[in-house]
């Protein structure tokens, strides 16, 4: 298997971003009266998932930073898991996409807590990378004239 070169080749951050646009997608059918309230919340907490996982790849030189990133990436799963039973509970959500994007919250934590587990592994050898966290090759250095 090939090292990632960009959160984007990460499958945590793949699934992370097609459940915040399935939370999107379904929340867009919710009364109006939840607009800002179980509407805001569940689309915030659910694209910080895959907003922190991009967080904690750029932060990789450092373990405990990283960490901490797929730490809050984890507890943002869990948030969305708690509105989603808001949803349910409302009535808002049929059990069968409840248990669906249910189980998707509870795949994404298990990864985030692998990566966790595994944080040397991201975290021992950093490449560099430019601005959008891919890895930069051949690239002259900003501060000498070699």
């Amino acid at each position: 298997m090939e090292p990632a070169k960009s959160f984007r080749d990460l499958k945590v951050y793949q699934a992370a971003r097609e459940a915040a646009r399935s939370v999107f997608e379904f929340s867009n059918s919710f009364p109006p009266e939840e607009r800002y309230s179980l509407i805001d919340q569940i689309r915030r907490s659910s694209r910080a998932v895959k907003a922190m996982i991009a967080e904690a790849w750029t932060r990789r030189r450092y373990k405990a930073a990283f960490v901490n990133k797929i730490d809050e990436a984890l507890g943002e799963a869990y948030e969305t898991q708690s509105w989603l039973d808001d949803a349910l509970h409302s009535a808002y959500l049929s059990e069968e996409k409840f248990e669906e994007l249910d189980r998707r919250y509870d795949a994404i934590g298990a990864m985030l807590s692998r990566m966790i587990d595994r944080a040397d592994d991201f975290c021992k050898h950093v490449p560099a990378t430019d601005y959008r966290g891919m890895v930069r090759e051949g690239e002259e250095s900003p501060f000498t004239d070699h």
